[in-house]
Protein backbone atom coordinates (compact mmCIF):
# COMPACT_ATOMS: atom_id res chain seq x y z
CA UNK A 1 0.00 0.00 0.00
CA UNK A 2 1.55 3.17 -0.96
CA UNK A 3 0.41 6.62 -0.33
CA UNK A 4 -1.84 6.84 -3.79
CA UNK A 5 -4.15 4.20 -2.07
CA UNK A 6 -4.07 5.37 1.17
CA UNK A 7 -5.47 8.76 -0.61
CA UNK A 8 -7.47 6.69 -2.28
CA UNK A 9 -9.05 4.81 0.56
CA UNK A 10 -9.26 8.03 2.28
CA UNK A 11 -11.42 10.38 0.12
CA UNK A 12 -13.39 6.53 -0.47
CA UNK A 13 -14.24 6.87 2.98
CA UNK A 14 -14.98 10.63 3.36
CA UNK A 15 -16.92 10.91 0.20
CA UNK A 16 -18.96 7.75 1.54
CA UNK A 17 -19.55 9.65 4.63
CA UNK A 18 -20.82 12.48 3.00
CA UNK A 19 -23.15 10.33 0.63
CA UNK A 20 -24.70 8.17 4.00
CA UNK A 21 -25.27 11.86 6.26
CA UNK A 22 -26.85 13.75 3.23
CA UNK A 23 -30.43 12.97 3.53
CA UNK A 24 -30.62 13.30 7.38
CA UNK A 25 -28.67 16.90 7.48
CA UNK A 26 -30.30 18.28 4.29
CA UNK A 27 -33.79 17.41 5.77
CA UNK A 28 -32.66 19.19 9.03
CA UNK A 29 -31.71 22.24 7.25
CA UNK A 30 -34.56 22.58 5.63
CA UNK A 31 -36.85 21.95 9.19
CA UNK A 32 -34.36 24.44 10.83
CA UNK A 33 -34.84 27.36 7.63
CA UNK A 34 -38.53 26.91 7.88
CA UNK A 35 -38.64 27.07 11.41
CA UNK A 36 -36.50 30.10 11.49
CA UNK A 37 -38.43 31.90 8.68
CA UNK A 38 -41.51 31.40 10.96
CA UNK A 39 -40.11 32.55 13.88
CA UNK A 40 -38.90 35.87 11.89
CA UNK A 41 -42.09 36.59 10.72
CA UNK A 42 -43.99 36.02 13.98
CA UNK A 43 -41.44 37.25 16.74
CA UNK A 44 -41.31 34.36 18.47
CA UNK A 45 -38.34 34.14 19.83
CA UNK A 46 -38.49 30.57 21.56
CA UNK A 47 -35.18 28.51 21.58
CA UNK A 48 -37.18 25.42 22.28
CA UNK A 49 -39.04 25.20 19.20
CA UNK A 50 -36.50 24.15 16.50
CA UNK A 51 -35.75 20.58 18.08
CA UNK A 52 -38.53 18.58 18.36
CA UNK A 53 -39.42 19.09 15.01
CA UNK A 54 -36.02 19.16 13.68
CA UNK A 55 -35.34 15.35 15.79
CA UNK A 56 -38.51 14.10 14.27
CA UNK A 57 -37.85 14.74 10.63
CA UNK A 58 -34.25 13.95 11.12
CA UNK A 59 -35.34 9.95 12.65
CA UNK A 60 -37.80 9.76 10.00
CA UNK A 61 -35.78 10.79 7.27
CA UNK A 62 -32.95 8.44 8.52
CA UNK A 63 -35.99 5.64 8.46
CA UNK A 64 -36.73 5.93 4.84
CA UNK A 65 -33.47 6.67 3.91
CA UNK A 66 -31.78 3.78 5.59
CA UNK A 67 -31.58 1.24 2.68
CA UNK A 68 -29.63 3.93 0.51
CA UNK A 69 -27.82 4.83 3.70
CA UNK A 70 -26.75 0.69 4.07
CA UNK A 71 -25.73 0.53 -0.24
CA UNK A 72 -23.59 3.15 0.23
CA UNK A 73 -21.82 1.50 2.87
CA UNK A 74 -22.10 -1.75 1.57
CA UNK A 75 -20.10 -0.79 -1.56
CA UNK A 76 -17.58 1.12 0.78
CA UNK A 77 -16.97 -2.05 2.50
CA UNK A 78 -17.02 -4.43 -0.61
CA UNK A 79 -14.83 -1.84 -2.40
CA UNK A 80 -12.47 -1.80 0.65
CA UNK A 81 -12.43 -5.89 0.99
CA UNK A 82 -11.66 -6.34 -2.58
CA UNK A 83 -8.92 -3.97 -1.94
CA UNK A 84 -7.28 -6.29 1.01
CA UNK A 85 -7.85 -8.90 -1.30
CA UNK A 86 -5.14 -7.74 -4.22
CA UNK A 87 -3.08 -6.60 -1.32
CA UNK A 88 -3.32 -3.10 -2.46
Amino acid sequence: MNEADALDLIQNAIWTILLASAPAVSAAMVVGLAISLLQALTQVQEMTLTFVPKIVVVLLVAGFSAPFVAAQIFAFAERLYGHIEKGF
